[in-house]
């Protein structure tokens, strides 16, 4: 984490400011780390995002907050309490109501003052967690609400600032400054949550997010992760996830359109094994066409096809380096185009199962060795 801290300050505007959230497991030795990086002077404050919820343990006191420490750049910062401020307690309103409208900005004993626009915020923040049944909730395990984001972001970066989430996760920090009109980047180790927040941004509007640094060559899909080289795959033809860990029976997914069973191997020489196998899993599916796609196939994989087909079951084997190159030809096998269906086919019913992506839960799994959460 010091390290990205260090880029962190290096990118930022010296009248910017980085809050950096954690829970009771880290907050003091980060708070030690920011000491040492930005220097104690441009510490700001340590804001507590109180929330309620259930689950407590009977031998200790109820764990209901989380940290987030806010830092400076340097000596001077934007920051706008207004659109954040506090409305007064009633007793307060009641006893100064006289002053209510005329803030005069003299704060001694004998002209007090309330700002018309309520309280000067604190830094203890009540926001509700995303529950289960929020609209919002996309079922990310570190998905933060997005008025928590609101309150930082519409008070620490001005309308014509930026806003960076260098771990962007499901995307709720750009969708937030998306919302608010502030120029936007994040950043994220998994191509599947750069996926996600993508297709989340352009549901609010957002239509030319550009992708960076997304897998590009055989080589880099080779060093994905399973799960994650899955989803690629699954999303590079606009297919239907098989939301199931794996002894899913052999079928990852389904094509777009039609339907179809979709078998993902990262693989090299995937022999004529794994085509028999597909062909009971595609059979008992009741299709009589299947995809496996993968690295390369043996030539038994494909005598094991060509004997399938003359039965009258059509498995195709298809390489990653076509959906790389001839994505276009894949797309014409599968009976689909980029954009939809082919003229003349009429669509298969949807497939009686619980479809969509991995669940974040096995994403954050399959590469807890290469990042801390």
């Amino acid at each position: 984490m010091k390290e990205r801290v260090f880029e962190m300050k290096r990118v930022l505007k010296d009248t910017g400011s980085i809050y950096l959230h954690c829970d009771w497991h880290a907050a003091h030795y980060l708070k030690i780390m920011l000491d040492e990086v930005f220097g104690e002077e441009h510490f700001q404050n340590e804001c507590i995002w109180y929330y309620k919820g259930a689950g407590v343990s009977p031998r200790r006191w109820a764990r209901r907050h989380d940290t987030i420490l806010w830092y400076s750049k340097g000596k001077t910062w934007f920051f706008d309490p207004d659109p954040v401020r506090d409305e007064y307690a009633a007793t307060t309103k009641e006893r100064f109501s006289h002053y209510i409208g005329n803030v005069r900005g003299k704060h001694d004993y004998g002209e007090q003052t309330l700002n018309p626009l309520g309280k000067h915020p604190d830094d203890v923040w009540q926001i509700k967690i995303v529950a289960p049944s929020a609209r919002e909730r996309l079922g990310y395990p570190t998905q933060k609400p997005e008025e928590l984001l609101d309150r930082i972001i519409v008070s620490s970066c001005p309308t014509d600032g930026i806003v960076l989430d260098p771990f962007a996760g499901c995307g709720t920090t750009m969708v937030v400054a998306h919302r608010l009109k502030r120029q936007w980047v994040g950043i994220d180790i998994s191509p599947t949550a750069c996926n996600l927040s993508r297709r989340r941004l352009m549901k609010v509007g957002a239509l030319d997010v550009k992708l960076v640094g997304m897998p590009a060559s055989i080589d880099d899909l080779r060093a994905l992760k399973p799960f994650e080289f899955q989803n690629w795959i699954i999303d590079r033809i606009n297919g239907i996830q098989a939301n199931r860990q794996s002894g899913d029976m052999g079928i990852d997914g389904w094509t777009f359109f039609l339907h179809e069973p979709v078998q993902v191997k990262q693989s090299e020489g995937v022999g004529r094994n794994v085509v028999d196998n597909f062909e009971t899993a595609v059979n008992r599916g009741g299709k009589t066409r299947g995809f496996i796609l993968a690295f390369s196939f043996t030539r038994g994989s494909h005598e094991e096809a060509a004997r399938a087909r003359r039965e009258g079951m059509d498995i195709q084997l298809v390489t990653v380096d076509e959906l790389l190159d001839r994505l276009d030809e894949v797309f014409v096998r599968m009976g689909t185009s980029a954009t939809g269906a082919l003229p003349g086919l009429e669509a298969a019913p949807m497939p009686k199962i619980e479809s969509g992506r991995h669940s974040a839960d096995e994403l954050i799994k399959s590469i807890k060795d290469e990042i801390e959460v």
